[in-house]
């Protein structure tokens, strides 16, 4: 089966519109996150090697490598979404007759959405580094595409906020607690902030317009 990654964006889209499951929100929110990472690439593509932006061309060269690993990242969590969410509709479709089939696809679903869990909150990680790539971007990058810089930032947020969403619905159905907690714990800890970041971004690369 062709990878979501490798299909045009018209199939992507219509994929995304149809009634069956996956992909979903969490893919959509891989993508977004990707598309940050590429703006961000973008940008420093199209500093580096200008003589006007000499004194910051090794930085554009670091903040290159690492938009490309993030986007490279990002891009792997479209499938990584996909899959885990197929597991977990598997695990719905376990017989349940018996009291031992129902304590079997109890467990299976339990440990489904563990993963379902893991899976936007890694991308979650990814988006708030996005964001703050995108603020060196826009600091620093050529002001002829500092506006792409900020739209990465926005990019960054939305898929952030969007990855944060997954793990709420998943975590709360998962019956261990301790975890269900911790992982919403670390969630609050990657958000915390990330609107005033993003809003900050936003104002620098107006005020750059």
């Amino acid at each position: 089966m062709t990878e979501i990654k490798d299909k045009s964006i018209e199939i992507f889209l219509n994929e995304l519109a149809s009634k069956q499951a996956t992909p979903g929100g969490g893919s959509a929110a891989a993508v977004i996150g990707a598309q940050s990472a590429a703006l961000i690439s973008m940008v420093c593509n199209l500093t580096i090697g200008k003589p006007k932006y000499a004194e910051v061309e090794n930085e554009m060269k670091a903040l290159l490598k690492q938009a490309e690993a993030l986007r490279e990242e990002l891009t792997g969590m479209i499938k990584a979404d996909i899959d885990v969410f197929d597991k977990l509709m598997v695990s719905y479709d376990l017989p349940k007759e018996s009291d031992q089939e129902k304590a079997k696809r109890s467990e299976q679903i339990q440990k489904s959405l563990k993963e379902a869990t893991i899976v936007p909150l890694e991308c979650a990680k990814a988006c708030a580094k996005a964001i703050k790539l995108s603020r060196v971007a826009s600091e620093k990058g050529n002001i002829g595409v500092i506006s792409d810089a900020g739209v990465a930032a926005m990019a960054g947020y939305s898929a952030l906020k969007s990855a944060a969403l997954n793990v709420y619905i998943n975590a709360g159905s998962i019956k261990d607690k301790d975890f269900a907690n911790t992982k919403l714990a670390e969630i609050k800890q990657i958000i915390s902030g990330s609107d005033i970041e993003a809003e900050e971004i936003y104002q620098i690369v107006k005020a750059k317009l």
